[in-house]
């Protein structure tokens, strides 16, 4: 069927056809834009973008245009991909499709934390990207109202990205439902298109043209009870006509009598009723299957073959009811589709949804479209479970835990309802749920499911699975330990097969090595990857090596570990199951990369490693590679930039370490610049401390805890922190070597000279087996300190410097210079206290500044000539817009995933911008942000 296209005249709203075929000009001219265009239903919406689509396909331009329907909601960015299907002219773009569909694959493994809603999304709009770079691309998205969150979020991205490439996006919505997702999109529209109703005249125009002649009085008033919404002059139209109720008489057509419909809903009534019983039949099936179908599954719901569906099709597209839309029919509105399918009993239409789920499965239809069809009978609450269904989902539930895992958790429970206790699909359907919540963020669910299964599933891959979803939940929760016992009591269970053995292994390692075990943990990694080789399993394979990188780097061996990092990354290179693993290779590699002071290729791994993990939606490696490179950053002396990465308000599951190593970095910094707001985060950090057990030390924590100690003039408390951290490191060389200057010191200034030469005797066997700058630099700092020795700690600041660790450096050189002022070599300790000064006002380290000024006055000692430190802009006027918005969200006391949604930002984005306001502001918290803001009207 050919569809018709009004002209501007045929439509009337001359003024907002105008507006879009201006956007259409622009769009030819490789100028995008974004605009919504809003009316309650039936107003026109539609036929203006068909006006709109008619213009830009004669200027050359490509159209695409998807519809959002209700039963998809629960199925993120399908309308989308839908849309942009490798079909013809985007054949083309089959592997960047494939490539999406992968990521939803990845999402659906046990145990891949990788989101892959989130990192499709970044395919895809990278998809569209490329398709736009072909020529320009108008977008249509109609029914906005029923649009996924994740295609809401793309839209809002897209809507940036307009600006900057030959896209037009287009979003046709209802007034209602209010989502705050779509009011954030509106807002972000460069305009908002709003249709009333047709003016008098305008209705007046509309009817002549459908009668053929000037339209008498009554008829007149008839159309008028439309309220000026098109549809329904049309309906009404084609309604007395159909009654044959229009007479003609000298050029004028007149209405004579006859039933009119009361409603629009009335008016589409009307027009079914005209409707054969085996086509409404047969359109009550396609409506099921939502606002457009295949013709295929309509075959396959109805029971009918093609051929025999055919005559009712035709009379369907004769009557109006149903219209031709690419490869699919589809209801020429959807309101006709809302009247046959709510006519059906709500018993009825779930009996009927499932039936079709069951056809549907028969025919191989896909898990997400069988998953569409008994959503509905799930949440009108049907208990009619049969085989075939259980069946299909033990199936499906994998892959539709990664696409929608809060619908996946309404499905299993329903299955489960219905499924004994004791069989197989009960044990498989209860796995599967505690994946589920873990996906859909209920780590709590997702803990207590787990557990309670574990005491009774026999089948070892599901216990494996079950482990894995522990595993996670309790990384979390830092309850490693109960992880640990569980899996090794499973090790012990008989007829394991090597399989098996093998990823029980892995996990034992991993939840060694995350409690700090470190020989313990490479012991079962070599055990592991022995097994994971004889089974020939991939998976277990690069886990165990990735466990085997991570025990080389906390024992101070990452030259070693660099080639196993490249082997372990070559065996993850393209398998779905393995995208965590490579996301934790690459943060790790550039922790490695740190310890061994190449910090330019560490600081670039590590960005990479943020950028990958955001794309991909895995918040739980994003975290971890925002501490990584917040450690980074704190050890080159980039303090600003380190604050402006680590978000301390982040409100997504993060691990204890990673939060404790993130309050650690912050409240050093703020230490080092006399900012009280540190104590609060030292206080605040206790919580997850807490969470991560006695047997792990954090070193930028205990580095922090120890400082405010001895700011708070105790230093034998300050010392005995950071005692008791070494106590609980002695594997772990790099987080031990970061504390042992500090605590020589400590040790000295309280007396105890023998604790002072232990340690120093400890830091010299680090640097005797290292060529490493700062860890020769730490055994001669110690030896200098214990010695009194200037000419050491010369060198070590040398070796700092080579190292590029600026705060160790600055404290060596003090050091020399009170060791010169004591011997009375005025000119040697004014350079050394000039050179500690030069780079503690680098750090913006007022404290360290302070303390290095009262010796200078002490020792009557003016320093050399003044460096003026290079501050960045500061105050409101330095704000830019973006972060002016960020204030005025943070000041309504939105989070940062609620700005994010709002401006349609990445979280990361967010925290940075939040960084910046309170850095430019010189303000410590939200909370001053907001207060501030108040004051000033904002």
């Amino acid at each position: 069927m050919t569809e018709t296209v009004h002209s501007a005249s045929r439509l009337g709203r001359h003024s907002q056809v105008s507006q879009v075929q201006e956007y259409i000009s622009q769009l030819s001219a490789g100028r995008g834009g974004a605009i919504i265009v809003e009316g309650e239903p039936g107003i026109g919406k539609s036929e203006l973008m068909r006006v709109a689509r008619a213009e830009a396909l004669r200027l050359g331009c490509q159209v695409f245009w998807c519809n959002c329907e209700e039963l998809s909601e629960a199925f993120p960015l399908l309308p989308l991909l839908d849309a942009f299907a490798p079909n013809g002219s985007l054949s083309r773009f089959a592997d960047s499709h494939a490539q999406i569909a992968e990521w939803l694959r990845a999402a659906a493994i046990p145990g891949n934390r990788v989101n892959g809603v989130g990192a499709a999304t970044t395919s895809l709009l990278s998809l569209i990207a490329d398709v736009c770079a072909t020529a320009p691309v108008l977008l249509v998205v109609d029914d906005l109202h029923w649009a996924d969150s994740a295609t809401v979020v793309a839209l809002g991205q897209l809507f940036r990205a307009t600006h900057r490439s030959p896209l037009l996006v287009a979003g046709l919505a209802r007034p209602a439902p209010r989502r705050d997702d779509l009011a954030a999109l509106r807002r972000a529209a460069d305009a908002q298109i709003t249709l009333s109703g047709l003016s008098d005249d305008e209705v007046v125009d509309m009817v002549t043209r459908a009668v053929g002649g000037s339209p008498g009085a009554r008829l007149r008033r008839l159309a008028a009870e439309a309220g000026g919404n098109p549809l329904y002059v049309r309906e009404l139209i084609d309604a007395v006509t159909r009654t044959g109720t229009i007479t003609v008489d000298a050029g004028q057509v007149e209405v004579t009598g006859g039933r009119t419909p009361e409603s629009l809903h009335a008016a589409i009534a009307d027009r079914l009723e005209f409707l054969s019983t085996p086509v409404r039949e047969v359109l009550r099936a396609g409506a099921l299957l939502g606002v457009a179908f295949q013709v295929s599954s309509l075959a396959s719901v109805s029971g009918q073959r093609v051929g025999d569906l055919t005559p009712a099709l035709y009379e369907a597209v004769a009557m109006g009811v149903l219209c031709e839309e690419g490869t699919e029919l589809a209801f020429r509105h959807p309101l006709i589709r809302a009247a046959l399918y709510e006519e059906m009993p709500a018993p009825v239409r779930a009996a009927w949804h499932l039936d079709a789920a069951r056809a549907l499965v028969r025919s191989g239809a896909s898990a997400e479209k069988v998953a569409r069809q008994v959503l509905p009978a799930v949440d009108g609450g049907s208990t009619n479970v049969d085989e075939s269904l259980v069946d299909w989902l033990s199936g499906a539930a994998h892959k539709l835990a990664g696409q929608a895992p809060n619908a996946t958790v309404r499905l299993l429970r329903w299955a489960l309802a219905a499924t004994p206790p004791g069989s197989t699909h009960h044990e498989l359907f209860t796995c599967r749920l505690a994946d589920a919540l873990y996906r859909a963020g209920d780590t709590v669910e997702a803990g207590r499911v787990a557990r309670g299964a574990l005491t009774y599933v026999k089948r070892a891959d599901l216990m494996i699975d079950l482990h894995q979803t522990l595993l996670g939940c309790r990384a979390i929760e830092g309850r490693r330990e109960e992880t640990l016992q569980a899996v090794e009591a499973a090790l012990e269970l008989p007829g394991l097969s090597e399989l098996h053995r093998a990823r029980l292994l892995v996990l034992a390692a991993r939840a060694q090595r995350s409690m700090g075990r470190v020989d313990r943990a490479e012991d079962v990694a070599q055990a592991a990857l022995a097994a994971a080789t004889k089974a020939g399993d991939r998976w277990a394979t690069g886990w165990a090596l990735g466990v085997m990188t991570l025990v080389r780097g906390m024992r101070g061996e990452e030259e070693a570990a660099l080639p196993l990092f490249e082997r372990a990354l070559a065996v993850a290179e393209g398998d779905p199951s393995l995208a965590d693993l490579r996301l934790m290779l690459l943060l790790n590699q550039a922790a490695a990369l740190g310890d061994l002071d190449r910090y330019d290729e560490a600081i670039e791994s590590a960005e990479r490693a943020c950028d990958q993990a955001d794309a991909s939606g895995n918040t739980v490696r994003l975290s971890q590679a925002t501490t990584v490179l917040g450690e980074l950053l704190f050890d080159v002396g980039k303090w600003d930039y380190a604050l402006k990465r680590i978000d301390l308000e982040v409100d997504v599951p993060v691990e204890a370490l990673s939060k404790c190593c993130d309050y650690g970095v912050v409240a050093a910094i703020r230490l080092h610049r006399g900012d009280p707001a540190a104590i609060q985060n030292l206080l605040d950090a206790r919580v997850h401390l807490e969470r991560l057990g006695d047997e792990r030390m954090v070193g930028s924590l205990t580095l922090a805890r120890s400082l405010e100690r001895e700011q708070a003039d105790a230093p034998a408390e300050a010392l005995a922190v950071l005692v008791e951290g070494l106590s609980r490191c002695e594997e772990e060389v790099e987080q031990s070597t970061d504390l042992l200057a500090d605590a020589v010191r400590l040790a000295l200034i309280t007396g105890d000279t023998e604790l002072a030469r232990e340690l120093t005797l400890r830091a010299e066997a680090v640097s005797e087996s290292s060529e490493v700058f700062h860890r020769k630099a730490i055994g001669l700092h110690c030896r200098g300190l214990v010695d009194n020795d200037a000419g050491k700690l010369m060198d070590a600041a040398e070796q700092y410097g080579k190292a590029s660790r600026t705060l160790p450096r600055a404290q060596a050189l003090e050091a020399v210079g009170v060791i010169h002022a004591d011997n009375d070599d005025v000119p040697a300790a004014r350079n050394a206290f000039t050179e500690a000064y030069e780079v503690y006002s680098a750090l913006g380290a007022q404290w360290d500044l302070a303390r290095l000024q009262a010796r200078f006055r002490a020792y009557g000692i003016r320093r050399g000539p003044r460096f003026q430190h290079r501050r960045s802009q500061q105050g409101w006027d330095s704000l830019t817009p973006t972060e002016e918005k960020v204030v005025r969200l943070v000041a309504k006391g939105m989070s940062n995933p609620q700005i994010a949604a709002q401006l349609f930002l990445s979280r990361r984005t967010v925290q940075t911008h939040v960084s910046h306001v309170l850095a430019k502001l010189e303000l410590s918290s939200r909370t001053e942000i907001a207060r501030e803001a108040s004051r000033r009207g904002i």
